[in-house]
């Protein structure tokens, strides 16, 4: 872990976890939340704003056009990704129409929390921090890792073919750039109970940080 100033020791409020495709994010949050803690997700967040009726969905079609929905009017992801991960224009286009709706809801999100204040804190997990535009708007950088070969092999898992797991690796901050970056590292290469061990440590150390 990074040695931080003394002062912002005494004030953990915001977590982000990230890290790239298929590295354990969702698996690390969950295990967060089943500790007690509030999580959300951005790429929940993500969804619901380009859903029929979200603040992201007109400006998709505006800029991507009708074939990249179907007859109900819901994005199709995979036609829309397989676009905008072989294509760093399009790529950018679809960040800076989602991207903004996100922090928006991210931002009331933690408001939320903050104003019930049953927690002394909470994590959301944003896939792009690294990536996007506001890399210092947390307290505290938790990044799951794990080695290349079961990167790709996780996304392939999802039915990413091995070109379209390359390309969505590729277009991300390397692993070892995020974890260098980092104030904690979880590494998935090894058991689950490995992985819940760590989680369980960094949980009780944001604790200890958050209350003193």
């Amino acid at each position: 872990m990074k040695t931080k100033p003394a002062e912002s020791l005494r004030a953990i409020r915001r977590v982000v976890l990230t890290g790239g495709i298929a590295t354990g994010k969702s698996y690390v949050l969950e295990r967060f939340a089943a500790l007690g803690l509030p999580t959300a997700d951005a790429d929940q967040l993500a969804h619901a704003a380009i859903a029929p009726g979200g603040p992201a969905w007109q400006a998709i079609r505006d800029q991507f056009g009708s074939e990249m929905f179907d007859e109900q009017g819901v994005v199709d992801r995979s036609k829309l990704g397989a676009l905008v991960f072989g294509n760093d224009s399009a790529r950018s286009a679809l960040n800076k129409i989602v991207h903004p709706q996100v922090r928006v809801a991210i931002s009331k999100w933690f408001a939320d929390l903050e104003r019930l204040a049953s927690h002394s804190f909470g994590i959301v997990a944003i896939p792009l921090y690294y990536e996007s535009s506001r890399p210092d708007a947390f307290d505290r950088v938790i990044v799951t890792a794990c080695q290349i070969d079961i990167q790709l092999a996780r996304a392939k898992m999802r039915g990413l073919s091995p070109r379209e797991a390359r390309l969505r690796i590729n277009a991300q901050l390397p692993t070892d750039e995020k974890a260098r970056r980092a104030d904690y590292t979880i590494w998935t290469d090894g058991l689950p109970a490995d992985t819940d061990r760590r989680v369980k440590e960094i949980f009780e150390e944001l604790v200890a940080l958050s209350t003193s």
